[in-house]
């Protein structure tokens, strides 16, 4: 294959990045804490309201960070394992608002850790009404974004863990209508990776709202990004990356 050729290219990149990339690997409650500091750095602190969950290795239990602490203060210790009721089995209380997370989970098996923030650009594109739209390189990662556009009220009850569930369908993401982010992955570091650039591609998207309007990458190459993007080499490395910076 001509070494010129694109796909050649992508596909040499991402054998080369496997090979070079030498990142540790670190526990469910190690990656939750990293998580959090890594979304305090970025601005997603929005008192107790954020949420990270992460299932645990037993079935029907989950890794939470302790009600009472904020993103900037996670460490593994203060990780609490819960199960479907938010019964603790080790550790301190679970944040209440955690609750909705367990219907993501019975819907979509393939979902390790989900994320949840009223991080600040996207809060305020959740209140204009509008989808996250796909109009960078930088946010083509987050192709299909779903869309809850009306809000069912604080999430703390089995309506609102139905009702989100439902509107995420297959997606990875989705924009919470006067809420905020909401994001899944097979890992914690895919669900902060998806967390930390659906900030970033919101302030994006209202910058170019109030530049004029919003041009949006075409869906073939939105996916073909995509693809890329989410190669577990780049995840990863991007997460070790923002993780070191929090030290």
């Amino acid at each position: 294959m001509n070494p010129r050729d694109k796909a050649y290219f992508k596909e040499r990149v991402s054998r080369e990045m496997d090979e070079d990339l030498k990142v540790a690997q670190l526990s469910t409650p190690e990656a939750l804490a990293a998580a959090c500091r890594i979304l305090a750095r970025e601005g997603h602190e929005s008192g107790l309201a954020g949420q990270v969950t992460a299932k645990a290795e037993q079935p029907g239990t989950w890794w939470t960070l302790q009600f009472g602490y904020g993103f900037e203060e996670a460490t593994p210790e203060r990780m609490v394992l819960v199960d479907e009721d938010l019964k603790p089995l080790k550790g301190g209380r679970p944040n209440p608002g955690v609750r909705f997370h367990v219907w993501i989970y019975w819907k979509r098996p393939d979902v390790k850790a989900i994320i949840h923030t009223h991080a600040p650009h996207a809060s305020a594109l959740a209140a204009t009404g509008k989808p996250l739209a796909i109009a960078h390189m930088d946010s083509s990662m987050l192709y299909g974004t779903a869309h809850l556009a009306e809000w069912p009220g604080v999430p703390v009850a089995d309506d609102e863990g139905r009702i989100i569930a439902g509107a995420l369908g297959s997606a990875k993401t989705i924009l919470l209508a006067n809420h905020g982010l909401l994001a899944t992955g097979n890992s914690v570091e895919e669900a902060a990776y998806l967390a930390v650039f659906f900030e970033r591609a919101a302030r994006t998207q209202l910058l170019a709202m109030a530049a004029g309007g919003v041009q949006e990458v075409k869906p073939h190459l939105a996916r073909e990004a995509q693809a890329f993007l989410l190669q577990p080499s780049i995840v990863r490395g991007t997460f070790a990356y923002w993780a070191r910076r929090t030290n």
